[in-house]
């Protein structure tokens, strides 16, 4: 019988261990699927900080992109503009050097007889000059018999006079703009 309580005692002792073990491995795959998990969300922490950081960099380099496409507009847009003032200053400097020569025809017209084929000659280069001249802008400045502005004549004389005070008696010398700026004043005689 001893035998027998033995024999059922490492029977028990036998199927107590068998109990436990799956217990414990049941314990240990608890620990592990704890830790997958753990681990896991470790990783989601992980991919998420990355792609956080890959849309910051991304907002990041779209933002330079944006400033660099508004830099090249804006250099675009000053080169025409400096473009368009060179043609115009350069236009304006031969415009103005060329107002003398103008005056010049007009004084030789007034001092010639109108019916002489000369003045004709004389007169058909300074239309077709004049003609030129306000194709590219220039025109004359209108102001005999006009109140007098100083944006637009240069008064060097008064005169008494029955007109309007401030009213343009006489002009000695015309005065042209170049589109809307004005390139020489008109040098006039203005009622007191």
């Amino acid at each position: 019988m001893a035998k027998q309580e033995d024999i059922k005692q490492e029977t028990d002792i036998r199927e107590e261990i068998e109990q436990d073990v799956p217990r414990e491995d049941a314990e240990i795959k608890g620990i592990d699927s704890e830790e997958k998990v753990e681990e896991t969300v470790e990783m989601d922490k992980e991919e998420d900080q990355a792609a956080d950081e890959a849309n910051q960099e991304l907002e990041e380099l779209n933002n330079k992109l944006m400033r660099l496409q508004a830099d090249f507009i804006n250099y675009k847009n000053r080169v025409e503009k400096d473009k368009k003032n060179i043609y115009s200053y350069a236009l304006e400097d031969i415009i103005t050097q060329l107002l003398p020569v103008l005056d010049n025809f007009e004084r030789a017209m007034d001092n010639m007889e109108e019916g002489n084929s000369y003045y004709e000659g004389v007169k058909m280069i300074y239309d077709q000059m004049m003609d030129v001249l306000s194709k590219n802008g220039l025109k004359e400045i209108e102001c005999l018999d006009k109140h007098f502005d100083p944006n637009f004549h240069h008064a060097v004389m008064s005169e008494d006079s029955e007109k309007e005070e401030g009213i343009i008696l006489e002009v000695f010398q015309k005065g042209y703009m170049l589109r809307d700026k004005v390139i020489r004043p008109s040098m006039v005689k203005v009622a007191k």
